[in-house]
């Protein structure tokens, strides 16, 4: 039996319009297939000190331990964690999608008395919810998601900061959908510890997780008692690396640092308040046209993401063979529902380099095509109309 030679890798073109990852611009492409050069060449260390710069501009911090971890999202929440928690430690999660229950189970492994605060599926969490966990449980750690991929739900961090902090806990903030696409104010919100992806909002390949650790969570980490449970994840010794030292821990992704390195130059050429202003009028647009086929948001008003728009099915629309077709027919990706939304809700993406006005043209257009196919009454190009109507008036 001989071995096969497989053809030479040629993805379709698709259009990114699901929870992630998000359309990758030519530049930062182009940025990727530069010489890989060594992890300790002085050139790439240069690279790492300005990745570095450019992270704390966009996470709105002066804090020094401000790194990429070599690693998706879901390394960047293990890192914050295990290098927080010791085993015994008291720790109060947030739990109102995926997400958040997701970290309470690396707490969990990481020997943490995890209490969890839980919300229905799209609603987010009030201060005095918050509140009164953190007075009943007083937790070292308190950590709560601030863009819910599942559901689409915006949390806010302000008042629920303050009351961690007057109760002597540290505050840890999931921001992988968040960071790039709404204001992230690490400093201004005395966030203590946050991590994100590259894939959603800043538009590079996933594949690194940018994360922050301000002086009060460096300090609880100097005071351990045990070693951080994982070595490849522990910060005091990623800071030789990340610091003036540069002394060796791990062979870093050098290409996906030069992406990163590129879509961080991209979001401050296009300028923080310029960017989440694109975001919100293209989710603007979006809802207006979705609006014209009557369909509806998961989140209430008010706690929408801009960049991930959670929608119900509308009745009697077969979910699966619509994205199926949306797929095959026009190249776009949109996310199924997960967990409980399983079936019933459709998440889309306006992430980064995907959120533009023509993906959401584009979008409506389709989706006005396909439900129509499957029975639904035709509106006449109505989404169109209605989108269109906001982006005159932006």
């Amino acid at each position: 039996m001989t071995n096969p030679i497989f053809a030479a890798i040629a993805p379709p073109l698709r259009v990114l319009m699901g929870p992630g990852p998000s359309d990758v611009h030519p530049r930062v492409l182009e940025a990727f297939a530069r010489p890989t050069v060594g992890h300790l060449d002085p050139y790439y260390l240069q690279v790492m000190g300005e990745l570095q710069q450019m992270l704390r501009q966009v996470f709105r911090t002066d804090n020094p331990m401000t790194l990429a971890i070599s690693g998706t999202g879901s390394a960047g929440m293990e890192a914050t964690v295990v290098n927080l928690i010791e085993p015994g430690d008291r720790m109060v999660v947030g739990v109102n999608g995926v997400f958040g229950g997701r970290m309470a189970e690396v707490a969990t492994r990481a020997g943490a008395e995890v209490t969890r605060i839980e919300k229905p599926w799209g609603e987010v969490f009030s201060a005095a919810e918050v509140a009164e966990a953190v007075e009943k449980v007083r937790p070292k750690v308190v950590g709560i998601v601030m863009a819910e991929t599942s559901t689409g739900a915006w949390q806010p961090i302000e008042e629920i900061s303050r009351i961690v902090h007057d109760a002597g806990a540290l505050l840890l903030v999931d921001a992988v959908t968040s960071l790039g696409g709404v204001p992230v104010e690490v400093d201004a919100w005395q966030i203590d510890a946050i991590y994100s992806g590259t894939q959603k909002c800043l538009s590079c390949p996933p594949g690194l997780s940018p994360v922050s650790f301000g002086p009060r969570a460096m300090e609880a980490m100097q005071r351990r008692k045990h070693k951080v449970q994982s070595w490849y994840l522990d910060i005091s010794l990623l800071a030789s690396y990340w610091g003036e030292e540069r002394v060796y821990h791990h062979t870093a992704p050098i290409n996906m640092t030069y992406a990163l390195h590129e879509a961080l130059r991209m979001v401050l050429e296009e300028g923080l308040e310029a960017s989440f202003a694109r975001h919100l009028r293209n989710h603007e647009g979006l809802r207006a046209g979705l609006q014209a086929l009557g369909i509806d948001f998961t989140a209430a008003e008010g706690n929408r993401l801009p960049m991930l728009n959670a929608v119900k099915i509308p009745d009697g629309v077969d979910d699966a063979r619509l994205r199926k077709d949306l797929l095959n027919l026009f190249g776009i990706e949109i996310g199924a529902g997960l967990g409980v939304f399983k079936g019933k809700v459709w998440r889309i993406g306006l992430m980064g380099h995907a959120s533009r006005t023509r993906n959401v043209l584009l979008f409506l257009a389709a989706l006005e095509q396909l439900l129509e196919s499957q029975g639904r009454p035709s509106v006449g190009g109505a989404s169109i109309a209605a989108a269109n109507a906001v982006f005159a008036q932006a």
